[in-house]
């Protein structure tokens, strides 16, 4: 289960990127999501639910 979590959490940090054309209108939404999804993901490993 951690596995898939770090591998999808891989997999949106590269999707967030800014480096392609049809995403640089985006501003920080894809990021701020992300950072977000990061900091629950932490807190639940940090208390032993992951």
């Amino acid at each position: 289960m951690s596995l898939l979590i770090l591998i999808l959490i891989v997999l949106l940090l590269v999707g967030a990127l800014p480096t392609w054309p049809h995403t640089a209108g985006w501003g920080y939404g894809p990021s701020g999501i992300l950072g977000v999804l990061l900091i629950v993901v932490l807190i639940l490993a940090l208390l032993g639910r992951i």
